[in-house]
């Protein structure tokens, strides 16, 4: 057994606490102390981490020292905790409020940076112990339970049910240790006792505050930032108008045809527009960075010029539309598939499966799944054990692309993609290759099940080597698949249709089969054209010979 680090704080006469954290543990645990500087309560983290040595600052860093503490200043050794994400709870002993603490927006996936709050699993005036169930927390991949570390009463909560994109650290409910003093945070406020690590040093933190903007900004910093930007504006309308247009003999205005053409289009009165052009010939970039004066200072006719221009658009106001809220799912779906079109070379191999075989031993095995009260077994299922077949076979394709190497997998993960009421979810069937059929399907089923509810566990949606889309029950014939990185293919699978067959050479009639069509996206980086034809025929094989896939 592991011995435990405990982060321990050691007073010397005269001198500033040092933090000393030795040894290992699992658990986040506070420890009751006393500041040996301000003589206030505080306590002690006990937490997983590496040896740090430091002085009391790197205590109050870390949330565990008292923000009002005078010699709570920044220290090089608050870093060394900075980048491990200890999930700390943060305490404060402000002289307004008893000792208290500040539960934090956790992170609980690697790339969570907001949450949001589903439900409030326990109310104010709650008596928690360690494990037990504070709230749910919406992260960029489903809802997860977010459980309490230590004992004490829930005081306030910081932040509603429903409160959205909660940055990762922001105190979002507050714990005591004495239920007398729950009556006390009535009115507290994120704000009135900040967490240490952004009140240490103000000059350090303020615009990092600004920038996430948890608070309003202090007024003096914000006083001055108006007139910076408003100053600029007079000048450039001023200029504007006061410099007329080009204009022929006939007094009309000079305006280049590609200028005249997004005129139109953004309905902008070019007499008002100056030109930059040869002999204040107006072009088109004067049209692009027009800026329309402020509708007092219009004159009555410039909006009816305006409106009547041939292919203005319509305004927005007289658009009827809904905005829908983006959920954390859709959010990064959107982000990680974007950075695949424009980082990651596609290129796309389709090719067309005979699967009347493959449904002649779907029908028998379903049958056997019955007497046994087992799940039947869906096409998809067999799509997923030939897949990952395939893959062992070529190992390459089982890989994800470095700018210094290629990491070759060994273990078969398959991502299966799901669509949900948030967006799509790919939970992972782990080692597939080593598993039969029935596995595959119940797998599956319970994966699918779990990411419409929102419950899959991080484990059960990351780590996947390889994808599966398919379309085919919605009547999709094919489809070319976006790469989920960093994996290095996707297979895009179409539905199944009857085609009928001329006569083969010991045949005189005509014949039917059913085919299926389907695309494999590969990363060029890793894939070359040879090996992407290489797997796509192993995985033809197995479908078109089935039982190859029980051997």
């Amino acid at each position: 057994m592991a011995s435990r680090r405990v982060l321990q704080l050691v007073a010397r006469a005269g001198k500033p606490a040092r933090a000393l954290l030795v040894g290992h543990e699992q658990t986040v645990r506070l420890l009751p102390e006393q500041c040996a500087e301000c003589s206030r309560g505080i306590r002690l983290l006990q937490t997983q981490a590496g040896l740090l040595e430091g002085a009391h600052a790197s205590v109050a860093r870390l949330g565990v020292v008292s923000s009002s503490c005078s010699i709570a200043q920044p220290s090089q050794a608050s870093s060394a905790l900075g980048s491990q994400n200890l999930g700390v709870r943060l305490f404060s002993a402000a002289a307004d409020y008893p000792p208290h603490e500040q539960i934090t927006m956790p992170s609980l996936s690697p790339t969570m940076e907001k949450g949001n709050i589903a439900t409030w699993k326990a109310k104010v005036g709650d008596q928690l112990a360690p494990g037990d169930v504070l709230c749910d927390i919406e992260t960029d991949k489903a809802t997860l339970d977010m459980e309490v570390q230590e004992e004490g009463y829930l005081a306030k909560i910081l932040m509603p049910e429903g409160a959205k994109d909660v940055p990762v650290g922001q105190p979002i409910a507050i714990l005591v240790e004495d239920k007398a003093d729950i009556d006390k945070f009535a009115d507290f406020e994120a704000g009135a006792a900040p967490a240490p690590t952004k009140s240490e040093s103000k000059e350090e933190a303020e615009p990092k505050e600004e920038a996430a903007s948890p608070p309003p900004p202090p007024p003096k910093e914000s006083a001055p930032a108006p007139p910076k930007k408003e100053a600029p504006k007079p000048p450039k309308q001023e200029t504007q108008k006061s410099a007329p247009p080009a204009k022929g003999s006939e007094g009309r205005v000079l305006a280049s045809p590609a200028a005249r053409k997004l005129a139109s289009e953004k309905g902008i009165d070019l007499s008002q527009v100056k030109g930059t052009g040869l002999d204040g010939v107006i072009v088109r970039a004067d049209v692009e960075e027009f800026q329309a004066p402020e509708p007092s200072k219009t004159a009555p006719s410039a909006a009816p010029a305006a409106a009547a221009a041939p292919g203005a658009a319509p305004p927005l106001e007289s658009i009827d539309y809904t905005d829908i809220s983006n959920s954390q799912i859709r959010k990064i779906t959107a982000s990680r598939l974007l950075q695949s079109k424009q980082t990651i070379p596609h290129y796309y191999l389709s090719s067309e499966v005979r699967v009347d075989k493959l449904l002649e031993l779907r029908a028998k095995l379903n049958k056997a799944q019955e007497a046994t009260g087992g799940k039947k077994i869906s096409l998809n299922d067999f799509v997923i054990k030939a897949a990952a077949l395939a893959m062992k076979k070529h190992p390459g394709v089982n890989s994800s692309w470095t700018d210094d190497f290629i990491r070759q997998y060994k273990n078969v993960d398959i991502s299966v993609a799901v669509q949900t009421d948030n967006g799509l979810m790919v939970p992972v069937v782990k080692d597939a290759d080593k598993k039969g059929l029935g596995t595959i399907s119940e797998n599956v089923k319970v994966l699918a099940e779990q990411a419409r509810a929102n419950k899959l566990a991080p484990s059960e949606f990351q780590g996947g080597t390889f994808t599966i889309s398919n379309l085919g029950m919605y009547g999709i014939k094919q489809f070319c698949a976006i790469i989920n990185p960093p994996q290095a293919a996707i297979l895009a699978v179409g539905t199944t249709e009857k085609r009928v067959l001329p006569p083969g050479p010991a045949e005189e009639t005509f014949g039917t089969g059913t085919y299926m069509t389907v695309t494999l996206s590969c990363d060029h980086r890793i894939i070359d054209g040879a090996m992407g034809a290489e797997w796509m025929g192993s995985f033809k094989g197995y479908m078109e010979d089935p039982i190859t896939m029980i051997l």
